[in-house]
């Protein structure tokens, strides 16, 4: 049997946050990794909250909307942990990335701002990464931006810049009367290649311009495509496996303010945010244990509370792995941490409690792309106050759920994932912090 202070089942956003901060407070703890987590297809920002749970309209400030909930909707978990806890965790996580790399920031309001996506929309979000350009609600500060000159690259499907510009010259907003120009880079090297690119995806061009030839060919052709009176809306294709040391060499070597924009999945913008929390659990000692899949746990009852003692997993077999203390971040239905059959929805590791889900029939909307949001969506494990579970009604006192695989908010919808994902594992990381040290002030774990 391995012996461990933490064992965190999921290594997303959630995942790794609550690993990483168990590792602050000197945590022995590990990660069971089934594969690629959701962040390869992220934006590589982070959601607040960008819609109202309670009127549904877009949110400029997305801390007055949280302080709302704890009496408009005591079940969400936002208003479980409260908005000083939520803006603990959040300046944290910025610190996290910000030592690994990959710094994040917000409008200096502290309000959400919108981001250019693939498609040319405007989508809030309330971080994001250096190379993104953050527009408030007015647009006010693209007032100095002479025209957006978009990047297409030849051969690359991922990204259609001729979508991007009729869909963002379609803006009601200042953005529409910006000139947008579209400009085709031609790498040489995609002739050198055996294959069709074509069938090129992002994390096959950013191995491309890894090379410095290429790297340098690519940076010369965007060179005199644009000028630094610009906006360049470049496709996320450099930094992967380096971070942004590349997006930091071509804007020095070409004196451009890019607009990164990801791009059909694989999306190194969300690649990198995995990859610094990975390197970072790692190096700090946390011990991975990638390509695994927990199978199931044993329960017994100590002083008349149930506890969950150790965990089987697919790779492991006969050996099981034991901890004081369990962190379930396994995600929803995407990552199958939520099964959904004909008539019922499981938590498939442990048999959980679920939210109730009601008759089929009112899962979902009839279309896809509705005003109203599918009800499916908000479904998921049911916990107390701080996020404990239950087994038929019977709560497991030393597992804690975090992330998208509880219930009581709509992470789509209400765009609110990430700061969803970030603050309930930090607060998962507290509660066993607190109740290994009951006599420590909660200042003192800050």
């Amino acid at each position: 049997m391995l012996n461990y202070d933490v064992i965190i089942i999921g290594s997303g956003i959630a995942g790794y946050s609550a690993a990483l901060r168990c590792l602050d407070h000197g945590l022995k703890t590990a990660i069971i990794s089934s594969g690629q987590s959701a962040l390869h297809f992220s934006s590589g920002s982070i959601d607040l909250l960008s819609h109202s749970p309670i009127s549904h309209q877009l949110v400029r400030d997305p801390w007055s909307e949280i302080s709302r909930l704890h009496t408009s909707l005591p079940q969400h978990p936002y208003a479980k942990i409260g908005v000083r806890n939520i803006r603990q965790a959040m300046s944290w996580f910025q610190s996290i990335l910000s030592d690994a790399g990959i710094p994040m920031s917000s409008l200096p309001t502290q309000e959400n701002h919108l981001r250019i996506t693939t498609l040319g929309t405007l989508k809030p979000a309330w971080l994001s990464q250096p190379y993104v350009k953050k527009l408030d609600f007015d647009c006010r500060n693209l007032q100095d931006i002479k025209q957006i000159v978009m990047v297409s690259i030849e051969g690359f499907r991922d990204f259609q810049p001729n979508i991007a510009k009729e869909v963002l010259q379609r803006n009601a907003l200042p953005v529409g009367n910006i000139p947008i120009r579209i400009v085709k880079i031609n790498l040489s090297a995609f002739n050198q290649l055996h294959r069709n690119p074509n069938d090129f995806r992002s994390i096959d061009i950013s191995r491309v311009l890894r090379n410095k030839q290429n790297f340098d060919e690519f940076s010369d052709q965007l060179s005199a495509t644009a000028t630094p009176d610009d906006l360049v809306i470049i496709p996320a294709i450099l930094g992967n496996g380096d971070g942004l040391q590349l997006m930091h060499k071509l804007s020095n070597q070409t004196g451009l303010h890019f607009h990164e924009v990801p791009t059909m999945p694989p999306s190194l913008l969300g690649i990198r945010i995995e990859e610094a929390l990975m390197k970072t659990f790692t190096h700090r000692g946390g011990i991975l244990h990638k390509g695994d899949e927990v199978l199931g746990g044993k329960f017994n009852t100590n002083e008349n509370k149930l506890q969950l003692s150790d965990i089987r997993t697919r790779k492991m077999g006969d050996l099981t792995l034991s901890a004081k203390h369990y962190i379930l971040a396994s995600g929803s239905f995407f990552s199958k941490g939520l099964i959904a059959d004909r008539n019922h929805v499981t938590e498939p590791v442990f048999g959980l409690d679920i939210s109730e889900t009601g008759d089929r029939s009112f899962w979902h909307q009839k279309d896809f792309f509705t005003q109203h949001p599918h009800e499916f969506l908000s479904f998921g494990v049911e916990t107390d106050e701080q996020f404990v579970p239950c087994i038929q009604g019977q709560k497991v006192h030393n597992l804690t759920c975090v992330g998208s695989v509880l219930s009581g908010y709509n992470p789509i919808t209400h765009g609110c994932g990430g700061g969803i994902a970030i603050s309930t594992a930090y607060a998962a990381a507290e509660k066993i912090m607190a109740e290994r040290n009951p006599n420590i002030p909660l200042e003192a774990r800050a």
